[in-house]
Formats: C-alpha cells, structure tokens, sequence
C-alpha cells in the first residue's frame, strides 16, 4: 500500500524531478501541462532541473525562439505553456480567470467596450512580428485614449488581452519582458471542443503530477469543483486510483514506482510546481514548519527525499552565487553532501561557481 512518503517520491519521479530528465524546456512545460511563472528567474530553475543540462541562458532562448510562451491561463497567474497547447487552454480557462477578475475589472472601469478597444490598439501595434514592452504599450494605450497611469488597470488591460488570445510573450529585450502577438508566435496552435480541453487538462495534471485528489487539481487548474469531476469522469480510463488514510489519489498506471536514491537533495524555487500545484502540500510539508517553509510555496525550500526541510536563498558576490542554507533540523553529513551536489547544479545551471552557507 501507497504511504505519505511514497506520495512524495511518486510525485518527484512523476514530475521529472528525479528520475530520466527531459531533454528541451518546452518538453517539461508540455508534460507537465503549465509550470507557474510569475518568478521568472525561479520558473526559469524550475524547468531546467527537470532537465539534462540546460542553463539560465538556455531559458532566456527557449523564450526568445517562443518554444516556450509565458502568459496569464490560470487562477490568474503567470505560466509557462508550450504554443501548441496556449489556445485550447486559454478558452477552457480563461472564462473562470475573467470570472475571478470581475470585480477589479469593475473597479478599474474596464468593461467589454474598453476590452475591445484595448484589443484592437494592441494588435496594431504588435502586428509584423514587432515585440513591445509593457511601458511602451502603455504608452501607445494612452495616445488611443486608453487610460494606463493606474498600473493595476494597466495590468488587467494586458492580462485581458493575454485571456482573450490576443497577446503572448516575446523575447526578452535586456531584462525588460516583451509582449507579442499570440497568432504571430503560436499560428498552428490547435483547438478543442470545451469536453476535449477539460479531459486533455485532467489527463495531463493526474499524470504528470499524481498522485494527487481532486482537490489538488481545483486549486491547480483553477476550475470548479464541478469541471474538475467531469475532466475526471471523461480521463479516468487512462488512471488508477489509490485510497491512502481515507484519501482518494489518482494516477497514471503507467508511471513506475519511483526509486529514489537516498538521500537526495533538490533546490526548489517559489511556486515550483512540486509545492505549489497541490492544496494539500501535507504529503512533502510536515504541517509544524509550514510557516517556516512559506507554507512550501513562498519561499525556495530544501527537499530531501521528497520532504521539504528547509529554506535557501541566493546572494550574488564576487562573481559567485552565494546560497544560505536554513535548515529545519540539523542535517546529517551524508545528506550535507546531498545538499552540496544540488548546489553544484544549480551553479552549472547559472554558469556560476557557488558558496554554500
């Protein structure tokens, strides 16, 4: 029988954590369905440890070619997803985020009139495969009588667009983030029938991040508790269910059972999808240091088979990236080493040498 624990090392071989590494980003991103980006130096480390070998430079690239596209699609944050998935996903999730917005679109003044208006500038002034910055279509927002000195309308105006398939990511111009047309960075993007898009999203979350409850995908995807049961009803062909302490998880039958090395040790970003995809994080968290790990979510955490058990974070001085270790529990000194190897990683990732505190 499926303990906690093994709930954790399923989850690490299940998202690529551990395990056979991926070989490209939009491989990860499409796996597993959506990685949360709204830390882009973070969602950056997040896809590339699920690799083999790819760097901070590769990400920026992977962005640049839109291989991967980062754009608003659910609970409304930022994610990565890969181009041809952004269109079916966006008109299965893009009705509920607008759902959850309503009230700030009401606030801000922002109706479908202005919607549209705001649409149809952006368009013009992406067409012809040009990328523009926040700040410059802030501006050209402006020149069309489109207020945007209040950046929270701003930041809605441009988050509507992204929900309404208008606009994407583009390359990065220094460390300044561009906007680009959707239709001009994912043209063969396909499309599905509402039921198509709810199974091919269940499926793709159970597999990739099971074992998990139907809870864990409503907090995931952002959909109700209704859609969830129906995505489940239409792709539970393809899982197995396992009951744990009264729980119900669902899975994918053919994922092997994980075999971890121990102990093994991983550099977790914020809102990595090991933390954030779940509402019940108890499985990876013990529920006494919660408050300490950021609820496993808000700050980068130290995972140690599969358990989170301490937090980190990174300084850059002299060249070198700097990581302060803060553990919950003294460690012991094989898992010290553990720890010094997923440092050296990260460092290979930034193409840094590293210090460990």
């Amino acid at each position: 029988m499926m303990t906690t624990l093994d709930i954790a090392h399923q989850r690490l071989h299940n998202q690529h954590i551990a395990g056979t590494p991926f070989e490209k980003p939009s491989d990860v991103v499409q796996w597993l369905g959506a990685v949360q980006a709204q830390d882009y130096a973070g969602a950056k480390w997040a896809v590339a440890q699920r690799t083999h070998g790819i760097t901070d430079a590769d990400m920026d690239q992977a962005l640049a070619d839109g291989t991967i596209l980062r754009t608003h699609v659910m609970r409304p944050t930022w994610h990565f997803v890969a181009p041809a998935d952004i269109r079916w996903m966006l008109s299965l999730t893009a009705p509920r985020v607008n759902a959850l917005n309503a009230y700030y679109y009401r606030q801000l003044g922002l109706d479908d009139a202005v919607f549209a208006k705001s649409n149809a500038v952006l368009a013009k002034a992406l067409q012809g495969g040009k990328q523009l910055t926040r700040p410059e279509l802030a501006s050209t927002l402006q020149q069309d009588g489109i207020a945007t000195d209040d950046l929270l309308r701003f930041g809605h105006i441009m988050g509507r667009a992204e929900l309404d398939a208008v606009v994407c990511s583009g390359a990065l111009r220094g460390k300044q983030h561009t906007y680009a047309l959707l239709d001009e960075r994912a043209p063969q993007a396909k499309t599905l029938e509402r039921d198509e898009a709810l199974a091919e999203l269940t499926g793709r979350y159970f597999t990739s991040h099971g074992p998990a409850t139907v809870q864990d995908f409503v907090w995931w995807s952002g959909l109700t508790t209704a859609d969830a049961k129906a995505g489940l009803e239409m792709a539970k062909t393809h899982l197995v269910q396992v009951v744990i302490e009264g729980q119900t998880y669902w899975l994918s039958p053919s994922m092997p059972t994980a075999k971890v090395a121990s102990p093994t040790a991983h550099l977790l970003p914020v809102y990595d999808e090991y933390t954030v995809a779940y509402k019940d994080r108890s499985a990876v968290l013990d529920p006494v240091y919660a408050k300490q790990a950021g609820n496993g979510i808000f700050s980068p955490v130290i995972v140690i088979d599969g358990k989170i058990v301490g937090t980190w974070k990174r300084t850059f001085k002299n060249g070198a990236v700097v990581i302060a270790s803060n553990p919950f529990t003294a460690f012991t000194a094989a898992e010290g080493q553990a720890l010094a190897a997923a440092a050296r990683r990260y460092g290979e990732f930034l193409g840094m040498a590293v210090v460990l505190l």
